[in-house]
């Protein structure tokens, strides 16, 4: 049977803004309704959700998709109940619509008020990540955005899953279902007249490898916030706590190596690299992390009798997504700061020091948008942040940068007041 795209997506976008302007004037009661009924439905609905992870799971192993892929493909029993647990939290956070965010009163007596106000309609463009439906749904559902859902074909059977949840709880709360839908197909061409719309979706934020996000800026017509590389650094100072550093590193490296926040630039300060590489070096090689390293690195740990691998040009700038981290050492504060500078992608970057002076200047020169001190570079997380869920991290400067929560999914109007004042 002959489907044209144009057509059902251009349907959809309007179905979502007619949606959207019902939700912009929506009581947060009846969000908070809709979002606690979807997380009872999860735990409620886990086996049907994981049947259909199965099918994806399946399908990708036989694809031969790479471990790091999978590991963001499955869902498991308590990942399902972290996502209820985030959707129970963005239910609990304050509304952002309707804050007055300024207010003046001109000399001729109107009332000049900035009031928050949702985005509109949102385009969501991602691969292969589950979590992404639910928590970008929610977001933008508390915020009183519509939002429109394009999921890869790796995780389709799982995404159409979520998909029928959210329009139940959505109908059952009594909001239009189609403030959520999903793009039910993963052809191209729908993708392509998606990012054309730009009369009935107002923004668009693509989610996933830098060859989607590429695409999407180069074709969208839409205004596009986009979450590039994590290509986040460790810098160990010469003041760091050894202990500290070794326990920062290992978790930033390997609790989930496949994540965006994960580090893979280690920098080590030289006056501090002789006794302290050895130790990082070790723990991270027990826990099968890949060495990748330059000269002044290499000599320590040849020294020490650890195993490494020269690094390449390439590996200063890369996005590993994998047990590797490249190392190199620093002769001071200021060579780390511009080493990030250059090769980051500005996602995310830590430095470890007992001194206090040193953290601040570093903090402050890094040109990321989250620099952390003495923490985990994982901690770049819209639930560690507390914003319930994310609906990703930006690197770009406008309109948004690092987790965007509610806040970061709203404009502003003004609404000015008067007693009959005319302009002369």
């Amino acid at each position: 049977m002959f489907v044209d795209l144009a057509q059902l997506v251009t349907a959809i976008a309007q179905r979502a803004r007619a949606a959207s302007l019902v939700l912009a004037t929506t009581p947060a009661s009846v969000k908070n309704d809709a979002l606690l009924r979807l997380a009872a439905l999860i735990p409620e609905s886990a086996d049907a959700l994981l049947a259909a992870n199965r099918q994806d799971l399946a399908a990708a192993a036989a694809n031969g998709l790479a471990p790091y892929e999978i590991d963001r493909l499955t869902l498991t029993p308590a990942r399902l109940e972290h996502l209820a647990e985030s959707v129970r939290q963005v239910a609990a956070l304050p509304d952002p619509v309707g804050e007055i965010l300024e207010e003046r009163i001109r000399p001729n007596g109107l009332v000049i008020r900035k009031r928050r106000v949702p985005i509109g309609v949102i385009g969501i463009i991602y691969e292969a990540r589950p979590n992404v439906t639910i928590d970008c749904a929610i977001l933008c559902l508390k915020s009183g955005n519509a939002c429109i859902l394009r999921g890869g074909k790796e995780i389709f059977h799982t995404n159409t899953a979520f998909a029928a949840l959210l329009t139940r709880a959505l109908a059952d709360a009594g909001l239009p279902a189609d403030a959520v839908q999903l793009i039910p197909t993963t052809d191209r061409a729908a993708l392509n007249t998606l990012l054309k719309l730009d009369t009935l979706i107002h923004c668009i934020i693509p989610r996933g490898g830098e060859g989607l996000i590429r695409f999407v800026a180069q074709n969208s017509t839409i205004p596009v916030i986009k979450h590039y590389t994590g290509v986040c650094f460790v810098y160990v100072d010469k003041e760091a706590d050894a202990a500290i550093a070794e326990n920062i590193l290992v978790n930033a490296k390997t609790q989930r190596p496949g994540v965006c926040n994960a580090a893979e630039q280690l920098l080590v300060h030289e006056a501090a690299a002789e006794a302290l590489l050895p130790r990082l070096a070790s723990a991270l090689a027990a826990k099968g992390v890949e060495l990748r390293t330059d000269a002044a690195s290499a000599a320590i740990l040849a020294r020490a009798g650890i195993a490494h691998t020269p690094a390449a040009p390439a590996d200063y700038t890369a996005e590993f997504l994998s047990l590797v981290i490249a190392v190199r050492v620093v002769a001071s504060l200021d060579e780390a700061i511009a080493t990030i500078n250059r090769d980051s992608s500005g996602h995310t970057e830590a430095i470890i020091t007992r001194d206090p002076a040193a953290a601040e200047r570093f903090q402050l020169a890094v040109d990321s948008a989250v620099v952390t001190w003495n923490a985990s570079t994982r901690f770049n997380d819209g639930f560690e942040f507390g914003f319930g869920a994310e609906i990703g991290i930006s690197t770009d400067r406008l309109h948004a940068r690092g987790p965007m929560g509610l806040n970061e999914l709203c404009s502003y109007k003004y609404l000015v007041t008067g007693t009959g004042q005319v302009r002369g």
